[in-house]
């Protein structure tokens, strides 16, 4: 039996981080610190690049187009589905959540032990989910000019942990006789990008994207679609090399939040019975085909950090296998004494997946804003397959290209077919994308008989 501590941190890019890039300009001693202690999984990903419907999928423990979370627009979303703090709770775990909820429901319908400083998202959500035709974000280019020093940057998260912290020093060690589980939720790095003034001085100065809207994949449809809903052309260049510079900010403000409760966990002595787990809800494209925000099945937007540390993961080991966050999820019920999940919820434990599985297949997909139809990622060894509703299909070998920067649709058809079939044994493309538009047209009714 372990207890489990989870960080997830909001719209954290892996690749900028010297775990899962050596290169990366911003370097991340704490996340080195956890790989070195424990579990790198190298291909993470989410199950939506986009908030209320990744964490809700996290959340439930089931697919997205399950739960009609389509997008970051709450009207009409099914509620009532039981969450892992429930069922955890029901089985005599000790479950804990602060921060972030963003999820199906209100964070107390979600039967958590003890649930803090939830943070749940407004009706009715995101009101521009457009998508026949599609809806421009008229103004959003003004994002960028929310970019530099802040007094009150991480005021936000600098509550969330010290609360943590807290619970962790006066609470967690009188809870002896039950497990435990600890949820914390930083919005770091998701926009706006403000820093402290001592963040954004030790920040590396702002570079540029080195792959921008001249590759042939920034070209697809959905790819320009995206940049037309952000209105993201309209970037200038100083502003793009801002953002990046606060991005760096952030991502190393979050390092620093992981290395605090590192130290505690040995400062108590809990580390030798408690596992520590950082994953984000999505990433973040920062500039790479034009692209801004989430959105998007290339890797920069629906890859995810995932590393583990504590009693149940092994130091120094890395795992190749694809994972994703309902994995994640698993790992809880796997650490407090193999707690049963709801057998059609899906994920398996992270401790229970072998360092190179060749047969196991991860799956993401996107509904959301700033595309047309919807979109289902297939990934398979070292190949990916973007299967696309409204658009041309794109398969890549991430070995061979990690940049996503040569489409080989056309020349590997049979691959494009078994990959397709492995979609299709998970959904039906063609039936999930209009079960969503279908959807989306109520919601729009609602947004315009109600909130215009």
């Amino acid at each position: 039996m372990s207890n489990t501590i989870l960080v997830m941190s909001d719209q954290h890019n892996p690749f900028v981080s010297s775990v899962y890039d050596q290169h990366s300009l911003v370097r991340t001693p704490q996340m080195e610190r956890m790989a070195e202690r424990g579990t790198l999984y190298r291909n993470a990903y989410c199950p939506s690049p986009l908030c209320m419907p990744s964490r809700s999928a996290f959340m439930a423990g089931k697919r997205v187009h399950e739960l009609q979370a389509y997008s970051n627009c709450t009207l009409r979303v099914p509620g009532g589905h039981p969450a892992y703090g429930q069922m955890l709770a029901e089985q005599g775990v000790h479950t804990v959540y602060i921060g972030k909820t963003d999820v199906f429901a209100p964070g107390e319908e979600l039967g958590f032990s003890e649930l803090f400083l939830p943070k749940d998202r407004k009706a009715p959500g995101d009101k521009h989910i457009g998508r026949r035709p599609l809806t421009i974000r008229h103004g959003a280019a003004k994002r960028a000019e929310r970019v530099g020093v802040h007094a009150g940057a991480f005021d936000e998260d600098e509550e969330v942990m010290a609360r943590a912290l807290l619970w962790l020093a006066a609470t967690a060690p009188h809870i002896s006789q039950q497990p435990w589980t600890l949820t914390i939720n930083l919005t770091n790095p998701h926009p706006p990008f403000w820093n402290t003034s001592d963040v954004w001085e030790r920040a590396p100065g702002g570079d540029l994207p080195r792959i921008g809207a001249d590759q042939p994949s920034a070209q697809h449809r959905y790819a320009r679609e995206l940049r037309n809903h952000f209105e993201t052309h309209l970037y200038t260049e100083e502003q793009v090399r801002n953002m990046r510079r606060a991005y760096y900010g952030k991502v190393d403000f979050v390092d620093r939040q992981l290395g605090r409760l590192i130290d505690e966990l040995d400062r108590s002595g809990m580390a030798t019975s408690t596992n520590l787990i950082y994953v984000s809800d999505h990433g973040e494209m920062l500039g790479k085909f034009g692209l801004w925000w989430k959105s998007s099945l290339y890797e920069d937007s629906v890859r995810i950090p995932c590393l583990a540390m504590g009693p149940d993961f092994e130091p120094g080991r890395e795992v190749m296998t694809p994972v994703d966050l309902h994995d994640v999820q698993a790992s809880l019920f796997r650490a407090a004494s193999g707690a049963a999940r709801p057998p059609d919820w899906i994920g398996t434990p992270l401790q229970d997946i072998p360092p190179d599985d060749p047969e196991r297949v991860v799956f993401s997909e996107y509904h959301g804003h700033g595309c047309r139809s919807g979109a289902y990622m297939i990934r398979n060894r070292d190949w990916k397959l973007i299967y696309c509703m409204e658009a041309p299909h794109q398969l890549f070998h991430l070995a061979n290209d990690p940049e996503e920067l040569h489409d080989v649709f056309t020349d590997f058809p049979h691959v494009a077919v078994k990959l397709e079939e492995q979609l299709r044994r998970i959904c039906s493309p063609e039936l999930e994308n209009e079960k969503a538009h279908a959807f989306q047209t109520l919601q729009l009714d609602d947004l315009r008989n109600h909130y215009e």
